[in-house]
């Protein structure tokens, strides 16, 4: 059948398995949003309030279902605005497909209105990046992008499609979605010795991270644990792999995970890193990081070998393969001297104190936990809260905990709570945990959850200042507080009212659980603002380059 380049997209879209998109209308896309108009029994198109918004919601989108993520811009100020949502998908390997416009073929290169060279400016945070210039060419490059965006190490991929391309006509034949993930050729012999060198160890721990999600691996990995008897340590990505109370769950380990998580690590005499990049924000201090251990490093990505952290022995595959390949080869084990060890340090880790009369991090991390489902998905911003979360919320599944972990980005939370939200319906309940300094940078998003009634709860913990920069000016820059107390003046309360969203305000433990059980039964999003101390800190904290040795616990 003959196609408008528009039309086309939007079949190839559906080809794909694409039931939701998310983006901003504009002059370079008229004719894609055209066509969706025609479309839009088959395919539901959310707009937001902002291009970085739809491209965080694309991202939630993708992080809660596994699946690829969609976004859509306008040419020129919509594609640059898709540039910090298509950079934290890239750091945190999500799985995101960002279609823009352009001006038109003719009009390329000569400063044209709203013309931008985006697959420039993306270029180093995109697996891969297109410029369509024939419409001909414009199905199999879709296609080829969304099977690069999810295979391998997943990632974002951009089309840029000009204008007059999505006018142009051409004949199209559908073809169906084939699943063309490839696993690496697992050598049987690297298996074997890394299966010995683990049957060996005296004091082994596994160390994952955001690739065991990624991956669909957390049931293979509990097989491995529990036949070896291995303890585990997790980063802030890999959080939700393991249940909380899983027995071989140690916990966070980093800069602000448990003293005894990084003590295990120093302790170790086998370490084995599955599905986790030995970012600085967990190797420290790279020259030490688990110095008495053999390290056995399993990713899915070459690149990742040996790049922050040496190690003796890798194997570069699909992490799901890689387990089910090496369990045979494991002996059963249980560890007991060495789980004995342990627990004393954990008996040492650092214990937050109660408070009746003011708001506690932890405390509003443990009646959310006590007061919502168990299945719930969070969702956070960056900053002090972030970290709270990681470290208290009680995690029961993958894809649970959604958190901009590479990129840091503040303001990701509300767009992806909203792809989240869109996309669990309403079989899962999704939380949104925000600063009142994330919160200001894209709280614009209420406009979009208002408008499709989507309830979301989202906690803002207002400590008036930006926490986590003054927390390291209080440590490290003698108390010299240079812009993170800006004096803002902000009602959250009147602000969430002039978007038709339901606020209430608290201050201590019964005023929040009093506000949370009123907005777990309300239809539409709600936010409970939480006044909190501005000298909340998060620790424990191991200074930036340093080590255990070095740990700040008060």
């Amino acid at each position: 059948m003959n196609l408008t380049g528009a039309e086309i997209l939007t079949e190839v879209l559906i080809e794909q398995g694409v039931d939701t998109i998310f983006g901003y209308p504009g002059g370079a896309v008229l004719n894609i949003y055209d066509t969706l108009y025609d479309y839009q029994d088959r395919i539901t198109h959310i707009l937001t309030a902002h291009e970085q918004g739809a491209s965080h919601a694309a991202d939630g989108y993708a992080r809660v279902t596994g699946k690829t993520g969609v976004v859509l811009a306008t040419s020129g100020p919509g594609a640059t605005n898709l540039v910090t949502g298509i950079a934290t998908a890239y750091m945190d390997s999500i799985p995101m497909v960002a279609i823009t416009g352009n001006v038109s073929t003719s009009l390329l290169g000569r400063d044209s209105f709203q013309e931008i060279y985006i697959t420039g400016i993306t270029m180093p945070i995109t697996k891969h990046n297109f410029l369509v210039r024939d419409v001909k060419e414009l199905a199999d490059t879709i296609r080829e992008a969304f099977r690069i965006a999810n295979t391998g190490r997943k990632g974002p991929v951009l089309i840029d499609i000009p204008k007059d391309i999505t006018a142009a006509k051409c004949e199209f034949i559908r073809k169906e979605c084939i699943n063309v993930q490839k696993h690496t050729e697992i050598d049987l012999d690297k298996i074997e010795k890394a299966a010995e060198i683990i049957n060996a160890a005296q004091r082994p721990v596994v160390y994952f991270g955001g690739g065991v999600s990624l991956g669909e691996a957390s049931e293979e990995l509990k097989a491995f644990l529990n036949k070896a008897g291995i303890p585990a340590v997790h980063t802030m990505m890999g959080a939700g792999v393991l249940c909380h109370d899983d027995m071989h769950n140690l916990g966070l380990i980093g800069m602000h995970g448990k003293s005894s998580t990084n003590n295990v690590i120093g302790d170790a005499d086998v370490v084995v890193a599955i599905g986790a990049r030995f970012s600085d924000r967990v190797a420290l201090n790279p020259k030490y990081f688990a110095q008495k251990a053999t390290i056995i490093q399993i990713d899915i990505d070459q690149s990742e070998i040996n790049k922050n952290v040496y190690v003796d022995y890798s194997i570069v595959g699909d992490v799901k393969q890689v387990l089910n390949g090496i369990l045979p080869y494991i002996e059963e084990n249980q560890h007991l001297e060495w789980m004995k060890k342990i627990h004393v340090w954990q008996d040492r880790d650092y214990q937050p104190t109660d408070s009746d009369s003011t708001l506690k991090p932890h405390q509003i991390i443990r009646i959310l936990c006590e007061t919502t489902e168990k299945d719930t998905v969070y969702v956070t911003d960056v900053g002090q809260h972030q970290m709270w979360a990681a470290q208290y919320l009680e995690h029961v599944a993958p894809r649970s905990f959604l958190t901009s972990g590479g990129l840091g980005t503040m303001g990701f939370g509300y767009g992806a709570a909203i792809g989240a939200k869109l996309a669990v319906g309403n079989s899962r309940r999704v939380i949104h945990i925000t600063g009142d300094g994330s919160f200001h940078m894209n709280l614009n998003e209420a406009c979009t959850a208002k408008s499709y009634e989507l309830p979301i709860i989202t906690i803002i913990m207002n400590n008036s200042v930006l926490g986590m920069v003054r927390q390291w000016q209080t440590a490290f820059y003698k108390k010299k507080y240079s812009h993170t107390d800006p004096q803002r003046q902000t009602d959250f309360i009147k602000v969430a009212e002039g978007f038709g969203v339901k606020g209430y305000r608290t201050t201590n433990p019964k005023e929040f659980t009093e506000a949370l059980k009123e907005a777990l039964t309300q239809k539409g999003p709600v936010w409970i603002e939480c006044l909190m101390e501005k000298d909340e800190k998060v620790l424990p904290m191991i200074p930036a380059g340093g080590t255990i040795d070095d740990m700040i616990m008060d």
